[in-house]
């Protein structure tokens, strides 16, 4: 007889709960001013770093296509290292399927062993 009495005072008290409580659906803002939001707005720590450097016309982890150069002594290929020496690979022909290996170190520019196209090391600080 009391168990009866407890679950029906228990049943009326969560059903007044229940009732009370208004449902309102959940606002969820997509975006700043609505919407889907840009890749900039979601964007969070390596990636963010590297839109807003991109925003300044800075490249700094060699995304974009590399500048061509004509691989002559006066222009001669722009070879990026942090060090003071670097191994290069260069395809003397458009269509070979073997790839002439040297070490390129930094200084005045240097040919290559077989074709004769000019590289030069240049210093490029780390980004991070």
């Amino acid at each position: 007889m009391a168990g009866r009495l407890l679950l029906r005072t228990w049943t009326t008290a969560t059903l007044r709960l229940r009732s009370n409580v208004v449902a309102r659906p959940l606002q969820r803002a997509m975006a700043s001013g609505g919407g889907i939001p840009t890749d900039e707005e979601q964007a969070t720590g390596l990636e963010r770093r590297a839109l807003q450097a991109l925003k300044q016309g800075k490249d700094p982890y060699s995304m974009l296509k590399p500048k061509s150069y004509a691989g002559t002594k006066e222009d001669p290929h722009i070879v990026p290292c942090i060090g003071t020496k670097r191994m290069v690979g260069c395809l003397c022909e458009e269509d070979n399927t073997a790839i002439v290996w040297f070490w390129l170190h930094e200084g005045d520019a240097q040919r290559c062993p077989s074709c004769g196209s000019h590289y030069k090391l240049v210093h490029h600080e780390l980004p991070h």
